[in-house]
């Protein structure tokens, strides 16, 4: 499947909301109960874009939404974080295992690289083998483990963060 990436418009917030929403009911990679809203979505890509902050999309060759990443703050808008940023990367379940989600994520290290940034954080659901092992291919390491911080299907659930080698992006 051939794919090319490029920043997200305002059309592609439908393909968005429809892998958001997937994996928010699938999957513990998102840990929110409820679908949200194309409203919600919208929102969420102006704030991103208004402050800097890329959104990338994966667009197949009919056009659709295979995947979408960013990045943003990390612990909020706190100045002393200001050179570190949190990231995203989704993929549509049936575009997994293409290639997409590690050139989104080599696309957003690049970007983060290019804007100066030191650090990039992921925060992954512990049992998430897939996204841990694409985090250590692009050279992210495990630096801790919160245990039992999440609940979702009526389960706990412990989230591992990762993170790039501190001036790794410089």
């Amino acid at each position: 499947m051939s794919f090319t990436l490029r920043d997200a418009t305002p059309a592609d917030l439908p393909g968005i909301l429809v892998i958001y929403n997937h994996i928010v009911a699938t999957s513990t990679a998102i840990y929110l109960d409820d679908p949200v809203t194309l409203e919600n979505r919208a929102a969420w890509l102006a704030d991103r874009q208004g402050k800097g902050f890329p959104v990338l999309v994966a667009i197949g060759a009919q056009g659709e939404v295979l995947g979408y990443a960013s990045y943003g703050e990390f612990r909020g808008a706190f100045p002393g974080y200001r050179l570190t940023v949190e990231h995203s990367v989704h993929v549509a379940e049936a575009a997994r295992g293409m290639g997409i989600g590690k050139a989104m994520m080599r696309a957003l290290l690049e970007r983060a690289k290019a804007a100066g940034l030191h650090v990039m954080i992921g925060v992954i659901d512990a049992q998430n083998e897939v996204s841990i092992r694409l985090h250590e291919k692009a050279g992210f390491r495990v630096v801790g483990k919160l245990d039992q911080v999440g609940i979702k299907f009526g389960r706990w659930l412990d989230v591992v963060f990762m993170q790039t080698e501190p001036g790794a992006l410089a």
